[in-house]
């Protein structure tokens, strides 16, 4: 399945502080020729609005177009590169005001 900047997808996404995974929703945030050329996927991870703010987060705006179930942020220091294969499906995509916000915060974390 070709995967473009800021599909949500449905993967095991990993735990930052111990080895397991869980299942949830998550946002691409890699350009196609990862995925073409690697078979890889760089994620960010999306959760429930119900859960603790972190200062970086970004709330989801237009929640029709992901397809989420319910108030989601995404929680742009919490990234993960999954092969292509582990993404269970893809539900919507990101809404440009929320794409664009999410570029901008990525921005300013990279070292680039």
């Amino acid at each position: 399945m070709p995967l473009r900047p800021f599909d949500i997808v449905i993967v095991p996404f990993p735990y930052a502080d111990r080895l397991a995974e869980k299942r949830r929703p998550a946002v691409v945030i890699s350009k196609p020729p990862v995925g073409d050329r690697y078979k890889l996927v760089w994620l960010a991870m999306i959760t429930s609005a119900a859960n603790p703010k972190w200062e970086c987060d970004i709330e989801i705006s237009d929640l029709k177009s992901t397809a989420l179930p319910a108030p989601s942020r995404i929680r742009p220091v919490k990234i993960a590169t999954a092969d292509e294969a582990r993404v269970v499906r893809r539900i919507g995509k990101l809404g440009a005001k929320d794409a664009k916000a999410l570029a901008i915060r990525l921005a300013s974390f990279m070292a680039i």
